[in-house]
């Protein structure tokens, strides 16, 4: 297996399982309850998954955002901006049917999109930093 896939593979599960640990500690600090957190986040963590190929496999299909040079940076905005209102209306969601309460559900989402946001910055300055998987850093 080429070392940038170790890397991709290494740095998605790291990634869900901070954004895992995120919810369950939001959703327990909001609802108040450790177990309504925790099985937030467990299926939440399954349906992220889920979610995240269906994204995946829906702008892999479309072009939109792509120009004539290959610049694909309005492509990635776009991206990520579906990517984090599909995350956060799939928490919302859950936290809402598993709590019973949708106003708890509307909190933890808003809460996560402040919370996913800085953790993500985090990550990804760690993993810039980090070597692993890379046959040599490109500069960027």
């Amino acid at each position: 297996m080429d070392r940038s896939y170790k890397r991709h593979i290494a740095k998605s599960i790291t990634w869900r399982v901070i954004g895992t640990l995120d919810t369950i500690l939001l959703s327990w600090l909001i609802s108040g309850n450790f177990n309504t957190g925790l099985k937030i986040g467990v299926v939440e963590a399954v349906t992220k998954m889920l979610f995240y190929y269906l994204h995946e496999r829906v702008w892999f299909k479309i072009r939109a955002g792509v120009t004539e040079n290959g610049d694909s940076k309005k492509r990635h905005m776009a991206k990520t901006v579906t990517w984090r209102v599909v995350g956060t209306i799939d928490t919302m969601i859950l936290a809402w049917f598993i709590s019973g309460d949708p106003m708890i559900g509307l909190q933890i989402g808003v809460a996560e999109v402040v919370t996913k946001m800085i953790l993500y910055y985090f990550h990804e300055r760690i993993w810039y930093k980090m070597n692993f998987g890379l046959d040599q850093r490109r500069n960027g």
